[in-house]
């Protein structure tokens, strides 16, 4: 093709058809920088197609892990549901000394005592290159505003973590029912909320203390009611950010499911 235009060129000269020559040679450069432009076009389209192809495979690894991150975030918003029933059970028990379910102080204060935690998956996301090839900009929002949000939460559940350590095992250590509290939570099995095997009972036993321990009296001290109150306070607010944190998981969710191509 090349010499063909070479020898037609070639022909225009010798012939002394200059101007002819001049509308050829326009024509040549025009076709030549049609052709450029295809080409450009054609890989442009290439690359994009490669983009999409990418962003789809983010999209659905998004989908898995922000899947997980709900799951994980049910559990521990159900954990704080199930210590809050705790503290109403036990200021219950406090406020009618006079019916108190043994059983039932032991398994609410256990459940006090449990430390719920979120750790979701963390992702390279935000920060790197593959956030410019997620076209949503809703998507890309609730990404760039995750880390931030998380930490909120996180700081309640540090909060809380160092609550319990300070705080509330020192009451029960004071109080003497942490051995009655252990024995009761072991004597017949016991699969916690947040085990990875769900299915998991693991039974023995510790016997309860062989010391004199009035619960009745346990349960008059101030402080235990104080910190029952304070445990109450606590959960509802982690609940709350929580609650908010899930709504932006199941939003991200819904976009993530729209921009998927089926």
């Amino acid at each position: 093709m090349i010499k063909f235009l070479r020898q037609i060129r070639q022909n225009l000269l010798s012939e002394g058809k200059t101007g002819k020559y001049l509308k050829y040679a326009i024509g040549e450069i025009i076709l030549v920088v049609i052709g450029i432009l295809i080409a450009l076009s054609i890989n442009n389209w290439n690359e994009k197609q490669k983009e999409l192809a990418k962003e789809q495979l983010i999209l659905k690894q998004l989908k898995s892990e922000y899947q997980s991150n709900l799951n994980q975030l049910d559990e521990k918003i159900l954990m704080r549901n199930e210590a809050l029933e705790a503290c109403n059970n036990l200021l219950g028990q406090i406020d009618n000394p006079n019916s108190i379910n043994e059983d039932g102080v032991y398994q609410s204060l256990w459940i006090l005592f449990r430390d719920p935690t979120f750790d979701p998956i963390k992702n390279d996301i935000v920060g790197s290159e593959n956030l410019r090839l997620i076209n949503n900009d809703a998507l890309v929002r609730f990404l760039s505003n995750w880390s931030s949000e998380v930490f909120q939460v996180q700081e309640l559940e540090l909060e809380y973590q160092k609550f319990r350590t300070e705080i509330l095992l020192p009451c029960y250590l004071r109080l003497g029912v942490s051995r009655n509290v252990n024995n009761n939570l072991w004597k017949d099995g016991y699969s916690p909320t947040e085990a990875l095997d769900k299915e998991s009972n693991n039974k023995f036993t510790i016997k309860p203390t062989k010391k004199s321990l009035d619960l009745k009296k346990a349960l008059e001290d101030v402080e235990l009611e104080g910190i029952i109150s304070q445990v109450i306070t606590h959960h509802q607010i982690t609940n709350m950010q929580s609650q908010t944190l899930r709504m932006r998981i199941i939003n991200m969710l819904e976009i993530i499911e729209g921009e998927i191509k089926k």
